[in-house]
């Protein structure tokens, strides 16, 4: 196997994370590993467009580490568009994805790259890790609904180890997976804010292995990012959106691939890892530990707002179709042609 030369797409939509954009961008050059170079894709938004491209003049290598290309999401409006951009663009055999509000450590490609000698190897995610404004954990929220913030949450497996799906904001896939079962499904995803969808990662995951039955897909909890929480999503309101939202991603990903891949995880959480958060959530209670009740309280109530928004999904999926705001192209993303496009125009769509 040749090496590995790993193409990081970071993907940005608003002027308000420009610290954070910039934080990403040279927490990448910094890695001990070398990433062949970075991508920024800007999700339709002129402004930010312009004031990146002066940043980062493209193929300027002025600075430690690697060159910055700044391109515009050349689809629709939302991430799983501007992921699919920055692969049709990307000219490694890796394409690792970072998410815009987080950090990566020193060593994180390092871990990520040293996966890929194996052949069978197709992708590979790490540990991301909350980064608190507030500077610590509510006292409420419990580590297994960690997911809600991006990050990886009580339950995920430790050490390296094969899983169903990667998580989009920390992960990594090679070029040829791509290839063989297409880019982002174009709605499942996050449009901004405006829906706090996800799962579009758990359905590319799920094609892939389709596709490819043989390809091995891990988690190496040594490759850490540290992902920004911002104040407004440390509070429950926010909790209980983005866990309807989940129920309602899970619809989508069902609709797609079937209830038994798409909830094969999920079972072992809902059954084994949930039951055990809310004894330690109650015993914490009982023993006048803070937020013990709390945490037992979120986690019932994260079940059952996202059991509610997989009804709702799946009940709007038979009936209706979703609604537009969940999905462009209700047949065009189901069945995926293979590979991306190679011009930046087409790239998004990938159907």
């Amino acid at each position: 196997m040749t090496r590995a030369e790993i193409s990081v797409v970071i993907c940005v939509y608003t002027e308000d994370r420009w610290e954070d954009i910039l934080a990403a961008v040279e927490s990448v050059r910094a890695q001990t590993r070398p990433a062949l170079e970075i991508l920024l894709v800007v999700d339709h938004n002129p402004a930010l467009l312009h004031r990146l491209e002066r940043a980062y003049p493209n193929h300027d290598r002025a600075g430690p580490g690697p060159a910055v290309r700044v391109l515009a999401n050349a689809g629709p409006q939302g991430l799983s568009a501007g992921r699919n951009t920055g692969i049709a663009a990307a000219e490694g055999t890796v394409v690792a994805f970072l998410d815009d509000d987080a950090v990566a450590e020193p060593d994180w490609l390092l871990h990520m790259a040293s996966a890929y000698s194996d052949p069978r190897v197709m992708a590979v995610g790490g540990r991301t890790v909350p980064s608190w404004a507030s500077g610590h954990r509510p006292a409420w929220f419990p580590a297994e609904f960690d997911w809600i913030v991006g990050c990886a949450y009580k339950g995920l497996p430790t050490g390296r180890t094969p899983v169903r799906n990667v998580l989009g904001g920390n992960s990594s896939f090679r070029k040829a997976a791509f290839e063989a079962a297409g880019g982002f499904a174009i709605g499942i995803g996050r449009d901004g804010d405006k829906h706090p969808l996800g799962c579009e990662e758990t359905e590319l995951c799920i094609r892939l292995t389709r596709e490819m039955p043989d390809a091995v897909l891990l988690i190496d909890d040594r490759a850490v990012i540290h992902h920004k929480v911002p104040p407004a999503r440390e509070r429950f309101r926010y909790f209980r959106r983005r866990a309807y939202a989940e129920g309602l991603s899970k619809a989508r990903v069902t609709h797609h691939v079937g209830v038994g891949r798409g909830l094969e995880t999920e079972r072992r959480y809902t059954t084994r890892v949930l039951p055990a958060g809310v004894a330690r959530g109650l015993g914490d209670a009982l023993r006048g530990r803070r937020g013990g009740a709390g945490r037992a309280g979120a986690i019932v109530t994260g079940v059952v707002v996202a059991a509610a928004g997989y009804a709702v999904g799946t009940f709007h999926l038979r009936k209706d179709g979703p609604p537009a705001w969940v999905v462009q192209e209700l047949s065009g993303t189901a069945a995926p042609r293979k590979g991306p496009s190679p011009s930046g125009t087409a790239a998004a769509t990938l159907h």
